[in-house]
Protein backbone atom coordinates (compact mmCIF):
# COMPACT_ATOMS: atom_id res chain seq x y z
CA UNK A 1 0.00 0.00 0.00
CA UNK A 2 1.25 3.42 -0.89
CA UNK A 3 1.78 5.27 2.45
CA UNK A 4 1.18 8.64 0.82
CA UNK A 5 -2.15 7.48 -0.62
CA UNK A 6 -3.04 5.76 2.65
CA UNK A 7 -2.65 8.97 4.68
CA UNK A 8 -4.05 11.22 1.96
CA UNK A 9 -7.39 9.40 1.96
CA UNK A 10 -7.90 9.87 5.69
CA UNK A 11 -8.76 12.82 7.87
CA UNK A 12 -6.11 14.79 9.72
CA UNK A 13 -7.54 13.51 12.99
CA UNK A 14 -7.06 9.89 11.90
CA UNK A 15 -3.64 10.59 10.37
CA UNK A 16 -2.40 12.21 13.58
CA UNK A 17 -3.82 9.39 15.70
CA UNK A 18 -2.31 6.70 13.42
CA UNK A 19 1.05 8.47 13.23
CA UNK A 20 1.26 8.94 16.99
CA UNK A 21 0.18 5.35 17.57
CA UNK A 22 2.81 3.98 15.19
CA UNK A 23 5.47 6.19 16.73
CA UNK A 24 4.48 5.18 20.24
CA UNK A 25 4.24 1.51 19.22
CA UNK A 26 7.78 1.57 17.78
CA UNK A 27 9.09 3.47 20.80
CA UNK A 28 7.39 1.06 23.20
CA UNK A 29 8.80 -1.96 21.39
CA UNK A 30 12.30 -0.48 21.34
CA UNK A 31 12.14 0.59 24.98
CA UNK A 32 10.66 -2.72 26.11
CA UNK A 33 13.28 -4.72 24.19
CA UNK A 34 16.09 -2.45 25.39
CA UNK A 35 14.84 -2.59 28.97
CA UNK A 36 14.67 -6.36 28.78
CA UNK A 37 18.17 -6.61 27.29
CA UNK A 38 19.62 -4.21 29.86
CA UNK A 39 17.90 -6.05 32.69
CA UNK A 40 19.17 -9.40 31.38
CA UNK A 41 22.66 -8.00 30.97
CA UNK A 42 22.56 -6.53 34.47
CA UNK A 43 21.41 -9.83 35.92
CA UNK A 44 24.08 -11.65 33.94
CA UNK A 45 26.75 -9.20 35.03
CA UNK A 46 25.76 -9.40 38.68
CA UNK A 47 25.58 -13.17 38.50
CA UNK A 48 28.99 -13.40 36.87
CA UNK A 49 30.46 -11.06 39.47
CA UNK A 50 28.84 -13.08 42.23
CA UNK A 51 30.13 -16.32 40.76
CA UNK A 52 33.60 -14.86 40.38
CA UNK A 53 33.60 -13.85 44.04
CA UNK A 54 32.52 -17.33 45.06
CA UNK A 55 35.14 -18.98 42.91
CA UNK A 56 37.80 -16.66 44.26
CA UNK A 57 36.68 -17.49 47.76
CA UNK A 58 36.90 -21.22 46.99
CA UNK A 59 40.33 -20.67 45.53
CA UNK A 60 41.47 -18.82 48.63
CA UNK A 61 40.05 -21.53 50.89
CA UNK A 62 41.82 -24.26 48.97
CA UNK A 63 45.07 -22.31 48.84
CA UNK A 64 44.88 -21.67 52.58
CA UNK A 65 44.10 -25.28 53.21
CA UNK A 66 46.93 -26.53 51.05
CA UNK A 67 49.21 -23.97 52.65
CA UNK A 68 48.27 -25.36 56.04
CA UNK A 69 49.02 -28.85 54.82
CA UNK A 70 52.38 -27.64 53.54
CA UNK A 71 53.08 -26.20 56.95
CA UNK A 72 52.15 -29.48 58.57
CA UNK A 73 54.41 -31.31 56.14
CA UNK A 74 57.24 -28.93 56.94
CA UNK A 75 56.58 -29.39 60.63
CA UNK A 76 56.72 -33.13 60.27
CA UNK A 77 59.99 -32.94 58.41
CA UNK A 78 61.50 -31.00 61.28
CA UNK A 79 60.60 -33.71 63.76
CA UNK A 80 63.64 -35.02 65.66
CA UNK A 81 62.16 -38.51 65.79
CA UNK A 82 61.76 -38.62 62.04
CA UNK A 83 65.19 -37.09 61.54
CA UNK A 84 66.83 -39.65 63.80
CA UNK A 85 65.12 -42.48 62.06
CA UNK A 86 65.95 -41.15 58.60
CA UNK A 87 69.61 -40.56 59.52
CA UNK A 88 69.80 -43.97 61.18
CA UNK A 89 71.48 -42.41 64.21
CA UNK A 90 70.73 -45.35 66.52
CA UNK A 91 73.05 -48.29 66.42
CA UNK A 92 71.87 -51.78 66.29
CA UNK A 93 68.70 -53.24 64.99
CA UNK A 94 66.83 -52.72 68.16
CA UNK A 95 67.68 -49.02 68.21
CA UNK A 96 66.55 -48.58 64.64
CA UNK A 97 63.29 -50.36 65.34
CA UNK A 98 62.73 -48.10 68.27
CA UNK A 99 63.49 -44.99 66.19
CA UNK A 100 60.96 -46.14 63.59
CA UNK A 101 58.36 -46.69 66.26
CA UNK A 102 58.95 -43.21 67.63
CA UNK A 103 58.76 -41.66 64.17
CA UNK A 104 55.54 -43.58 63.42
CA UNK A 105 54.13 -42.50 66.74
CA UNK A 106 54.88 -38.92 65.91
CA UNK A 107 53.21 -39.20 62.51
CA UNK A 108 50.20 -40.85 64.09
CA UNK A 109 49.88 -38.08 66.62
CA UNK A 110 49.76 -35.57 63.79
CA UNK A 111 47.14 -37.56 61.88
CA UNK A 112 45.03 -38.00 64.97
CA UNK A 113 45.08 -34.25 65.54
CA UNK A 114 43.60 -33.59 62.07
CA UNK A 115 40.62 -35.47 60.85
CA UNK A 116 41.16 -34.22 57.32
CA UNK A 117 44.48 -36.03 57.00
CA UNK A 118 44.13 -39.60 55.81
CA UNK A 119 47.72 -40.72 56.30
CA UNK A 120 51.35 -39.63 56.44
CA UNK A 121 54.07 -41.75 54.93
CA UNK A 122 57.78 -41.26 54.53
CA UNK A 123 59.65 -43.33 51.96
CA UNK A 124 63.10 -43.20 50.49
CA UNK A 125 64.95 -45.06 47.83
CA UNK A 126 67.32 -46.25 50.55
CA UNK A 127 64.66 -48.57 51.85
CA UNK A 128 63.39 -46.40 54.66
CA UNK A 129 59.64 -46.31 55.05
CA UNK A 130 57.51 -45.22 57.93
CA UNK A 131 53.81 -44.35 58.25
CA UNK A 132 51.31 -43.31 60.88
CA UNK A 133 49.69 -46.75 60.93
CA UNK A 134 50.44 -49.42 63.47
CA UNK A 135 48.85 -52.43 61.89
CA UNK A 136 48.64 -51.43 58.23
CA UNK A 137 51.07 -53.02 55.85
CA UNK A 138 52.74 -50.74 53.33
CA UNK A 139 53.18 -51.90 49.85
CA UNK A 140 56.67 -52.84 48.74
CA UNK A 141 59.13 -49.99 48.50
CA UNK A 142 59.71 -50.29 44.70
CA UNK A 143 55.99 -49.93 44.19
CA UNK A 144 55.81 -46.92 46.49
CA UNK A 145 58.66 -44.97 44.94
CA UNK A 146 57.29 -45.68 41.48
CA UNK A 147 54.05 -43.87 42.24
CA UNK A 148 53.34 -40.43 40.90
CA UNK A 149 53.44 -38.55 44.20
CA UNK A 150 56.97 -39.79 44.81
CA UNK A 151 58.31 -39.06 41.38
CA UNK A 152 56.57 -35.70 41.20
CA UNK A 153 58.16 -34.59 44.50
CA UNK A 154 61.61 -35.60 43.32
CA UNK A 155 61.26 -33.74 40.05
CA UNK A 156 60.28 -30.36 41.43
CA UNK A 157 61.21 -27.95 44.12
CA UNK A 158 58.85 -27.43 46.96
CA UNK A 159 55.54 -29.13 47.52
CA UNK A 160 53.91 -31.29 44.87
CA UNK A 161 50.12 -31.36 44.93
CA UNK A 162 48.53 -34.22 43.07
CA UNK A 163 45.08 -34.56 41.67
CA UNK A 164 42.47 -36.62 43.42
CA UNK A 165 43.15 -40.29 43.07
CA UNK A 166 42.83 -43.64 44.74
CA UNK A 167 45.76 -44.08 46.99
CA UNK A 168 47.76 -47.33 46.86
CA UNK A 169 49.93 -47.12 49.93
CA UNK A 170 48.60 -49.89 52.10
CA UNK A 171 47.58 -53.38 51.33
CA UNK A 172 43.83 -53.78 50.77
CA UNK A 173 43.11 -50.06 51.30
CA UNK A 174 41.85 -47.78 48.54
CA UNK A 175 40.91 -44.32 49.59
CA UNK A 176 40.21 -41.23 47.50
CA UNK A 177 42.77 -38.74 48.53
CA UNK A 178 44.62 -35.66 47.43
CA UNK A 179 48.32 -36.03 47.95
CA UNK A 180 50.84 -33.44 49.09
CA UNK A 181 54.43 -34.66 48.79
CA UNK A 182 57.70 -33.00 49.53
CA UNK A 183 61.27 -34.05 48.98
CA UNK A 184 63.22 -34.50 52.20
CA UNK A 185 66.41 -32.80 50.98
CA UNK A 186 64.55 -29.52 50.59
CA UNK A 187 64.12 -29.43 54.36
CA UNK A 188 67.13 -31.13 55.77
CA UNK A 189 69.83 -29.19 54.04
CA UNK A 190 72.44 -30.45 56.39
CA UNK A 191 71.78 -34.07 55.40
CA UNK A 192 73.79 -35.79 52.88
CA UNK A 193 73.03 -35.00 49.30
CA UNK A 194 72.32 -38.58 48.30
CA UNK A 195 69.35 -38.95 50.59
CA UNK A 196 66.17 -38.98 48.38
CA UNK A 197 63.32 -39.42 50.83
CA UNK A 198 59.82 -38.02 50.22
CA UNK A 199 57.20 -37.18 52.81
CA UNK A 200 53.61 -37.82 51.72
CA UNK A 201 50.55 -36.30 53.33
CA UNK A 202 47.29 -37.70 52.02
CA UNK A 203 44.24 -35.53 52.49
CA UNK A 204 40.78 -36.99 52.65
CA UNK A 205 38.98 -36.32 49.42
CA UNK A 206 35.93 -35.37 51.41
CA UNK A 207 37.70 -32.17 52.42
CA UNK A 208 37.77 -30.92 48.83
CA UNK A 209 34.30 -32.30 48.27
CA UNK A 210 32.95 -30.42 51.27
CA UNK A 211 34.63 -27.21 50.21
CA UNK A 212 33.08 -27.33 46.75
CA UNK A 213 29.69 -28.95 47.10
CA UNK A 214 28.40 -26.28 49.47
CA UNK A 215 28.77 -23.73 46.73
CA UNK A 216 25.43 -23.04 45.03
CA UNK A 217 25.44 -21.45 41.61
CA UNK A 218 21.81 -21.16 40.53
CA UNK A 219 19.58 -24.17 40.16
CA UNK A 220 22.00 -26.31 38.19
CA UNK A 221 25.34 -24.59 38.69
CA UNK A 222 28.31 -26.30 40.31
CA UNK A 223 32.05 -26.04 40.91
CA UNK A 224 34.72 -28.37 39.66
CA UNK A 225 38.50 -28.41 39.95
CA UNK A 226 40.98 -29.50 37.37
CA UNK A 227 44.76 -29.79 37.68
CA UNK A 228 47.22 -28.36 35.15
CA UNK A 229 47.32 -31.65 33.24
CA UNK A 230 43.59 -31.62 32.67
CA UNK A 231 42.77 -34.28 35.22
CA UNK A 232 39.74 -33.66 37.35
CA UNK A 233 40.50 -33.03 41.00
CA UNK A 234 36.88 -32.61 41.91
CA UNK A 235 33.62 -32.73 40.06
CA UNK A 236 30.16 -33.23 41.58
CA UNK A 237 29.36 -35.67 38.80
CA UNK A 238 32.76 -37.21 38.45
CA UNK A 239 31.46 -40.70 37.79
CA UNK A 240 29.41 -39.42 34.85
CA UNK A 241 32.54 -37.73 33.50
CA UNK A 242 34.57 -40.91 33.76
CA UNK A 243 31.80 -42.89 32.12
CA UNK A 244 31.65 -40.24 29.39
CA UNK A 245 28.01 -39.50 30.04
CA UNK A 246 28.89 -35.90 30.76
CA UNK A 247 31.49 -33.64 29.24
CA UNK A 248 33.29 -30.48 30.19
CA UNK A 249 35.19 -28.15 27.90
CA UNK A 250 38.50 -28.79 29.70
CA UNK A 251 40.67 -27.47 26.88
CA UNK A 252 38.84 -24.18 27.05
CA UNK A 253 39.18 -24.10 30.83
CA UNK A 254 42.93 -24.82 30.72
CA UNK A 255 43.42 -21.95 28.32
CA UNK A 256 42.03 -19.42 30.81
CA UNK A 257 43.93 -18.19 33.82
CA UNK A 258 41.03 -16.25 35.21
CA UNK A 259 37.83 -14.87 33.81
CA UNK A 260 34.61 -16.07 32.24
CA UNK A 261 33.75 -17.69 28.97
CA UNK A 262 30.47 -18.90 27.49
CA UNK A 263 30.47 -22.22 25.69
CA UNK A 264 27.77 -24.01 23.77
CA UNK A 265 26.92 -27.52 24.82
CA UNK A 266 24.22 -28.89 22.60
CA UNK A 267 21.10 -26.80 22.80
CA UNK A 268 22.11 -24.72 25.78
CA UNK A 269 24.96 -22.57 26.99
CA UNK A 270 27.31 -22.82 29.94
CA UNK A 271 29.23 -20.01 31.54
CA UNK A 272 32.66 -21.03 32.84
CA UNK A 273 34.12 -18.75 35.50
CA UNK A 274 37.75 -19.77 36.05
CA UNK A 275 40.36 -18.87 38.62
CA UNK A 276 43.78 -20.49 39.06
CA UNK A 277 45.43 -21.36 42.34
CA UNK A 278 49.10 -20.79 43.07
CA UNK A 279 49.84 -24.50 42.54
CA UNK A 280 48.03 -24.66 39.17
CA UNK A 281 44.59 -25.97 39.94
CA UNK A 282 41.76 -24.41 37.97
CA UNK A 283 38.74 -23.60 40.12
CA UNK A 284 35.85 -23.57 37.68
CA UNK A 285 32.36 -22.31 38.43
CA UNK A 286 29.76 -23.57 35.96
CA UNK A 287 26.57 -21.60 35.62
CA UNK A 288 23.74 -21.66 33.11
CA UNK A 289 22.66 -18.30 31.66
CA UNK A 290 19.08 -19.49 31.62
CA UNK A 291 19.34 -20.18 35.34
CA UNK A 292 21.05 -16.85 36.00
CA UNK A 293 18.12 -15.16 34.33
CA UNK A 294 15.73 -17.48 36.05
CA UNK A 295 12.87 -15.06 35.73
CA UNK A 296 13.45 -14.57 32.00
CA UNK A 297 9.89 -15.41 31.05
CA UNK A 298 8.61 -13.30 33.92
CA UNK A 299 10.77 -10.40 32.74
CA UNK A 300 9.51 -10.89 29.19
CA UNK A 301 5.91 -11.04 30.39
CA UNK A 302 6.36 -8.00 32.61
CA UNK A 303 8.00 -6.04 29.80
CA UNK A 304 5.24 -7.07 27.39
CA UNK A 305 2.52 -6.23 29.94
CA UNK A 306 3.87 -2.79 30.74
CA UNK A 307 4.56 -2.24 27.06
CA UNK A 308 0.92 -3.04 26.26
CA UNK A 309 -0.36 -0.86 29.11
CA UNK A 310 1.91 1.99 28.01
CA UNK A 311 0.79 1.49 24.43
CA UNK A 312 -2.92 1.62 25.32
CA UNK A 313 -2.39 4.65 27.53
CA UNK A 314 -0.29 6.38 24.88
CA UNK A 315 -2.81 5.57 22.12
CA UNK A 316 -5.59 7.05 24.23
CA UNK A 317 -3.50 10.17 24.73
CA UNK A 318 -2.72 10.31 20.99
CA UNK A 319 -6.44 10.10 20.15
CA UNK A 320 -7.30 12.83 22.65
CA UNK A 321 -4.38 14.96 21.48
CA UNK A 322 -5.29 14.57 17.82
CA UNK A 323 -8.91 15.41 18.69
CA UNK A 324 -7.79 18.54 20.54
CA UNK A 325 -5.54 19.54 17.64
CA UNK A 326 -8.16 18.97 14.96
CA UNK A 327 -11.18 20.34 16.86
CA UNK A 328 -10.47 23.97 15.80
CA UNK A 329 -10.06 22.73 12.22
CA UNK A 330 -13.40 20.90 12.37
CA UNK A 331 -15.09 24.02 13.75
CA UNK A 332 -13.53 25.97 10.92
CA UNK A 333 -14.78 23.38 8.43
CA UNK A 334 -18.34 23.61 9.85
CA UNK A 335 -18.30 27.40 9.54
CA UNK A 336 -16.92 27.12 5.99
CA UNK A 337 -19.88 24.93 5.05
CA UNK A 338 -22.23 27.52 6.56
CA UNK A 339 -20.53 30.18 4.49
CA UNK A 340 -20.90 27.91 1.46
CA UNK A 341 -24.67 27.87 2.13
CA UNK A 342 -24.71 31.66 2.22
CA UNK A 343 -24.55 32.25 5.97
CA UNK A 344 -22.21 35.17 6.47
CA UNK A 345 -23.22 36.13 10.02
CA UNK A 346 -20.84 33.56 11.46
CA UNK A 347 -17.64 33.97 13.40
CA UNK A 348 -15.07 31.31 14.26
CA UNK A 349 -14.02 31.44 17.88
CA UNK A 350 -10.29 32.10 18.13
CA UNK A 351 -8.95 29.95 20.98
CA UNK A 352 -5.23 30.26 20.38
CA UNK A 353 -2.57 32.34 18.71
CA UNK A 354 -0.97 29.49 16.81
CA UNK A 355 -1.29 28.73 13.08
CA UNK A 356 -4.88 27.50 13.49
CA UNK A 357 -5.79 30.66 15.39
CA UNK A 358 -4.26 32.76 12.61
CA UNK A 359 -6.22 30.73 10.05
CA UNK A 360 -9.47 31.31 11.99
CA UNK A 361 -8.73 35.04 12.20
CA UNK A 362 -8.09 35.15 8.45
CA UNK A 363 -11.33 33.25 7.83
CA UNK A 364 -13.31 35.75 9.94
CA UNK A 365 -11.78 38.64 8.03
CA UNK A 366 -12.60 36.92 4.75
CA UNK A 367 -16.23 36.29 5.76
CA UNK A 368 -16.62 39.89 6.90
CA UNK A 369 -15.20 41.12 3.61
CA UNK A 370 -17.46 38.77 1.62
CA UNK A 371 -20.47 40.00 3.58
CA UNK A 372 -19.55 43.60 2.80
CA UNK A 373 -19.12 42.74 -0.86
CA UNK A 374 -22.44 40.87 -0.93
CA UNK A 375 -24.22 43.82 0.66
CA UNK A 376 -22.61 46.09 -1.85
CA UNK A 377 -23.68 43.81 -4.72
CA UNK A 378 -27.27 43.60 -3.41
CA UNK A 379 -27.41 47.36 -3.12
CA UNK A 380 -26.01 47.76 -6.62
CA UNK A 381 -28.51 45.21 -7.98
CA UNK A 382 -31.38 47.01 -6.28
CA UNK A 383 -30.23 50.30 -7.73
CA UNK A 384 -29.89 48.64 -11.12
CA UNK A 385 -33.41 47.16 -10.85
CA UNK A 386 -34.93 50.50 -9.92
CA UNK A 387 -33.04 52.18 -12.74
CA UNK A 388 -34.24 49.53 -15.18
CA UNK A 389 -37.87 49.93 -14.06
CA UNK A 390 -37.67 53.63 -14.50
CA UNK A 391 -36.13 53.15 -17.92
CA UNK A 392 -38.95 50.81 -18.99
CA UNK A 393 -41.55 53.16 -17.65
CA UNK A 394 -39.88 56.01 -19.49
CA UNK A 395 -40.09 53.94 -22.69
CA UNK A 396 -43.87 53.56 -22.28
CA UNK A 397 -44.70 57.22 -21.80
CA UNK A 398 -43.54 58.43 -25.24
CA UNK A 399 -45.16 55.48 -26.95
CA UNK A 400 -48.52 56.19 -25.31
CA UNK A 401 -48.28 59.83 -26.16
CA UNK A 402 -47.31 59.16 -29.76
CA UNK A 403 -50.26 56.80 -30.34
CA UNK A 404 -52.77 59.15 -28.74
CA UNK A 405 -51.57 62.14 -30.71
CA UNK A 406 -51.73 60.01 -33.84
CA UNK A 407 -55.39 59.32 -33.08
CA UNK A 408 -56.16 63.03 -32.43
CA UNK A 409 -54.40 64.02 -35.62
CA UNK A 410 -56.29 61.38 -37.51
CA UNK A 411 -59.69 62.65 -36.16
CA UNK A 412 -58.78 66.31 -36.70
CA UNK A 413 -57.89 65.55 -40.28
CA UNK A 414 -61.29 63.95 -40.75
CA UNK A 415 -63.11 66.97 -39.22
CA UNK A 416 -64.49 65.25 -36.21
CA UNK A 417 -64.03 68.13 -33.86
CA UNK A 418 -66.39 66.87 -31.16
CA UNK A 419 -64.47 63.62 -31.10
CA UNK A 420 -61.22 65.56 -31.05
CA UNK A 421 -62.45 67.44 -28.02
CA UNK A 422 -63.55 64.23 -26.35
CA UNK A 423 -60.28 62.49 -27.18
CA UNK A 424 -58.26 65.50 -26.12
CA UNK A 425 -60.17 65.57 -22.86
CA UNK A 426 -59.52 61.88 -22.37
CA UNK A 427 -55.84 62.40 -23.21
CA UNK A 428 -55.60 65.21 -20.71
CA UNK A 429 -57.06 63.04 -17.95
CA UNK A 430 -54.96 60.14 -19.05
CA UNK A 431 -51.75 62.15 -18.97
CA UNK A 432 -52.63 63.55 -15.56
CA UNK A 433 -53.14 60.10 -14.15
CA UNK A 434 -50.10 58.78 -15.96
CA UNK A 435 -47.66 61.40 -14.80
CA UNK A 436 -48.87 61.12 -11.20
CA UNK A 437 -46.18 61.57 -8.55
CA UNK A 438 -43.61 59.34 -10.16
CA UNK A 439 -44.53 56.29 -8.05
CA UNK A 440 -44.15 52.75 -9.45
CA UNK A 441 -47.20 51.20 -7.79
CA UNK A 442 -50.66 52.63 -7.99
CA UNK A 443 -54.09 51.28 -6.92
CA UNK A 444 -55.86 49.05 -9.44
CA UNK A 445 -58.70 51.60 -9.50
CA UNK A 446 -56.35 54.25 -10.88
CA UNK A 447 -54.95 51.81 -13.44
CA UNK A 448 -58.54 50.98 -14.55
CA UNK A 449 -59.36 54.68 -14.81
CA UNK A 450 -56.31 55.07 -16.95
CA UNK A 451 -57.30 52.15 -19.17
CA UNK A 452 -60.86 53.58 -19.60
CA UNK A 453 -59.44 56.81 -20.96
CA UNK A 454 -57.17 54.80 -23.18
CA UNK A 455 -60.02 52.60 -24.48
CA UNK A 456 -62.13 55.72 -25.12
CA UNK A 457 -59.36 57.19 -27.23
CA UNK A 458 -58.68 53.97 -29.10
CA UNK A 459 -62.40 53.25 -29.64
CA UNK A 460 -62.82 56.67 -31.18
CA UNK A 461 -59.73 56.18 -33.30
CA UNK A 462 -60.90 52.83 -34.64
CA UNK A 463 -64.44 54.15 -35.22
CA UNK A 464 -66.11 52.04 -32.64
CA UNK A 465 -64.72 48.89 -34.17
CA UNK A 466 -64.90 47.33 -30.79
CA UNK A 467 -66.78 47.64 -27.61
CA UNK A 468 -65.31 47.09 -24.16
CA UNK A 469 -66.37 46.30 -20.65
CA UNK A 470 -64.58 46.17 -17.29
CA UNK A 471 -65.58 43.62 -14.65
CA UNK A 472 -63.27 43.93 -11.69
CA UNK A 473 -64.15 42.89 -8.14
CA UNK A 474 -64.39 45.84 -5.84
CA UNK A 475 -62.29 44.17 -3.12
CA UNK A 476 -59.17 44.42 -5.25
CA UNK A 477 -59.57 47.98 -6.41
CA UNK A 478 -57.36 49.27 -3.63
CA UNK A 479 -54.70 46.66 -4.26
CA UNK A 480 -51.48 47.84 -5.84
CA UNK A 481 -50.39 47.24 -9.41
CA UNK A 482 -47.49 48.45 -11.50
CA UNK A 483 -48.37 51.59 -13.38
CA UNK A 484 -49.23 51.25 -17.10
CA UNK A 485 -49.15 47.44 -17.33
CA UNK A 486 -52.71 47.05 -18.71
CA UNK A 487 -52.37 49.53 -21.54
CA UNK A 488 -49.90 47.41 -23.63
CA UNK A 489 -52.16 44.40 -23.17
CA UNK A 490 -55.22 46.30 -24.40
CA UNK A 491 -53.17 47.76 -27.21
CA UNK A 492 -52.02 44.27 -28.19
CA UNK A 493 -55.66 43.07 -28.20
CA UNK A 494 -56.62 45.97 -30.51
CA UNK A 495 -53.67 45.69 -32.87
CA UNK A 496 -53.38 41.89 -33.12
CA UNK A 497 -56.92 40.79 -32.32
CA UNK A 498 -59.62 43.33 -33.13
CA UNK A 499 -57.93 45.35 -35.89
CA UNK A 500 -57.85 42.43 -38.33
CA UNK A 501 -61.34 41.14 -37.42
CA UNK A 502 -63.95 42.16 -40.06
CA UNK A 503 -66.63 42.20 -37.40
CA UNK A 504 -66.96 44.45 -34.41
CA UNK A 505 -64.89 43.11 -31.61
CA UNK A 506 -65.18 43.25 -27.83
CA UNK A 507 -62.57 43.65 -25.16
CA UNK A 508 -63.35 42.47 -21.66
CA UNK A 509 -61.18 43.34 -18.68
CA UNK A 510 -61.91 41.06 -15.72
CA UNK A 511 -60.17 41.16 -12.37
CA UNK A 512 -60.49 39.06 -9.24
CA UNK A 513 -58.55 37.74 -6.29
CA UNK A 514 -57.33 34.13 -6.25
CA UNK A 515 -56.06 33.24 -2.79
CA UNK A 516 -53.08 35.58 -2.26
CA UNK A 517 -52.82 36.65 -5.88
CA UNK A 518 -54.75 38.93 -8.17
CA UNK A 519 -55.48 37.98 -11.74
CA UNK A 520 -56.54 40.49 -14.36
CA UNK A 521 -57.64 39.09 -17.72
CA UNK A 522 -57.71 41.05 -20.97
CA UNK A 523 -60.06 39.09 -23.23
CA UNK A 524 -60.72 39.84 -26.86
CA UNK A 525 -62.75 37.98 -29.51
CA UNK A 526 -60.33 38.83 -32.30
CA UNK A 527 -58.52 36.64 -34.79
CA UNK A 528 -56.57 34.80 -32.12
CA UNK A 529 -52.99 33.50 -32.17
CA UNK A 530 -51.32 30.20 -32.80
CA UNK A 531 -48.99 28.74 -30.12
CA UNK A 532 -45.90 29.93 -31.96
CA UNK A 533 -47.13 33.52 -31.88
CA UNK A 534 -47.96 33.29 -28.20
CA UNK A 535 -44.51 31.93 -27.32
CA UNK A 536 -42.90 34.65 -29.39
CA UNK A 537 -44.69 37.38 -27.43
CA UNK A 538 -42.77 36.72 -24.20
CA UNK A 539 -39.43 35.95 -25.83
CA UNK A 540 -38.99 39.25 -27.60
CA UNK A 541 -36.56 41.84 -26.33
CA UNK A 542 -37.96 44.33 -23.84
CA UNK A 543 -38.82 47.20 -26.10
CA UNK A 544 -41.90 49.10 -26.93
CA UNK A 545 -42.28 49.59 -30.62
CA UNK A 546 -45.73 49.95 -31.96
CA UNK A 547 -47.24 46.84 -33.42
CA UNK A 548 -44.21 44.74 -32.72
CA UNK A 549 -45.79 43.06 -29.69
CA UNK A 550 -42.64 43.61 -27.62
CA UNK A 551 -44.68 45.86 -25.25
CA UNK A 552 -46.24 42.70 -23.85
CA UNK A 553 -42.81 41.25 -23.20
CA UNK A 554 -41.90 44.56 -21.59
CA UNK A 555 -44.86 44.28 -19.19
CA UNK A 556 -44.00 40.68 -18.33
CA UNK A 557 -40.40 41.64 -17.66
CA UNK A 558 -41.43 44.54 -15.44
CA UNK A 559 -43.77 42.35 -13.37
CA UNK A 560 -41.16 39.62 -12.86
CA UNK A 561 -38.46 42.15 -12.14
CA UNK A 562 -40.58 43.73 -9.42
CA UNK A 563 -42.52 40.79 -7.92
CA UNK A 564 -40.42 37.78 -8.92
CA UNK A 565 -40.50 34.95 -11.43
CA UNK A 566 -43.71 33.44 -10.02
CA UNK A 567 -45.68 36.32 -11.45
CA UNK A 568 -46.15 37.76 -14.92
CA UNK A 569 -48.24 37.06 -18.00
CA UNK A 570 -49.74 33.93 -19.54
CA UNK A 571 -51.85 33.43 -22.67
CA UNK A 572 -54.64 31.29 -24.00
CA UNK A 573 -55.83 31.76 -27.57
CA UNK A 574 -57.72 30.02 -30.32
CA UNK A 575 -57.64 31.04 -33.92
CA UNK A 576 -60.81 32.95 -34.96
CA UNK A 577 -62.01 32.77 -31.37
CA UNK A 578 -59.90 35.32 -29.58
CA UNK A 579 -57.09 35.69 -27.05
CA UNK A 580 -57.01 35.93 -23.30
CA UNK A 581 -54.01 37.50 -21.55
CA UNK A 582 -53.78 36.72 -17.83
CA UNK A 583 -51.83 39.08 -15.62
CA UNK A 584 -50.89 37.67 -12.20
CA UNK A 585 -49.55 39.79 -9.40
CA UNK A 586 -49.48 39.40 -5.59
CA UNK A 587 -52.38 40.88 -3.69
CA UNK A 588 -50.71 43.87 -2.08
CA UNK A 589 -52.54 46.61 -0.34
CA UNK A 590 -51.07 50.02 -0.02
CA UNK A 591 -49.75 49.48 3.49
CA UNK A 592 -48.04 46.28 2.33
CA UNK A 593 -46.15 47.85 -0.53
CA UNK A 594 -42.45 47.20 -0.35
Amino acid sequence: MNPHRFFRSRSIHNNIAISFSLLILCTTIVLSYTSYRLSSAAVMGNSVAYTSQLIEQVKLNIENYISNMESIAALVLTSSDLERYVKGSSSGQEGKVKDKQLASQYLRSVVQSRTDISSIVYASSEGITVSDRLDAVLKPLPELIAQEWYQQALNQTGVAVSSSHVQHLFQDEYRWVVSISRKLSDTFSEMEADRQGVLLVDLNYSVINNLCKQIELGKRGYVFIVDPSGSLVYHPQQQLIYSQLKFEQLETVLGIKSGSVTVNTGNEQKLYTVDTTSFGWKIVGVTYPDDLVANKQQMQGTAALWGAVSLIFAMAISVLLSYALTKPLKNLEINMKKAERGEFDIRVEIESTNEIGKLARTFNLMIMKIKELMSQIVMEQEMKRVSELKALQAQIKPHFLYNTLDSIIWMAETGKMEEVVEMTSSLSKLMRSTIGEGEELIPIARELEHIRHYLTIQNMRYRHKFTYSIEVDEDILECSILKLVLQPLVENAIYHGIKHNPEQGHILIRGKKEQNDITIQVIDNGVGMNPEQMNKLLLQKADYRIGSGVGVANVNHRIQLYFGDHYGLSFTSEMEEGTTVILRIPALYEEENP
